[in-house]
This record gives structure tokens, sequence and C-alpha cells, in this order.
């Protein structure tokens, strides 16, 4: 059987958020991988000499976040609000990832993710910040 890309694009173009979320996973499962930035080779010792070879240090301050739901409480219609308001998802998305649980927002700001985590709390979900 042949590789048709064209297809197999056509296809993952139809898939709504949650469903790509999940091939991921299955993906990542399957393969025994875990996604990661691609960096060129160049800049990986650009930012070594630029951190003085302390690396470790560098790693250490966390600059970006993900903001995700465990529960979505007793106010599962407020939580799908305002999870529509932030992520901009249709009513049908928003409301399996609040059933569900899982990733709201990732790689944001420290103030952007304290944000999200205010609002989803007030709607009356339960809510972690990595």
């Amino acid at each position: 059987m042949a590789f048709d890309k064209d297809a197999m694009v056509e296809q993952l173009s139809g898939l709504t958020v949650l469903e790509l979320v999940d091939l991921v996973e299955a993906l990542k499962d399957k393969w025994g991988v875990e996604a990661a930035a691609a960096m060129p080779a160049g800049m990986m010792m650009a930012a070594g000499a630029v951190a003085g070879g302390d690396a470790g240090a560098a790693a250490e301050e966390q600059t970006e976040f993900t903001v995700s739901i465990t529960s979505a409480g007793d106010k599962k219609l407020q939580v799908i609000k305002e999870v529509r308001a932030i992520t901009q998802l249709g009513l049908k998305e928003a409301k399996e990832l609040v059933e569900s649980g899982g990733v709201v927002k990732e790689d944001i700001s420290k103030d952007e993710a304290d944000e999200i985590k205010e609002k989803l709390e007030a709607a009356g979900a339960s809510v972690e910040v990595k």
C-alpha cells in the first residue's frame, strides 16, 4: 500500500483539537518518544556559551507554564464558558476538555498562567499549573 500524503493531510485537517491531542499521545506511547522543541545545533552551542557553561542553573528557572484542568467541579457550565473564552474552542471541544480534564493552555508566561488559574478556579474548576 502506497502512502498518500495528501489523503493523510486531509484526514488530519478534519480532526478536532482534542482528537489531535489524543493522536499525539497515542503516537508518543506507541513509539516511546517525547515531543521536544527542535533547536539547531549552532543555537544549542551558543546557548551554552551565553549561560557561561552553567546550563543547569538556566534549566532550573522555568519561563513557560502549562495550565491543566484536573476537575470541573460543581459548576461545569461556568467552567466550560471560561475555557471557551480562554482558548477560543467551540462548545463541543470545550465541553470535552472540561469533562476529560487536560491542558487548557501551554507554553505561556507565569503571569498569564496565574491569571487563567484564577479565572478557572473562580468558575469552580480544580486547576494545575506546571
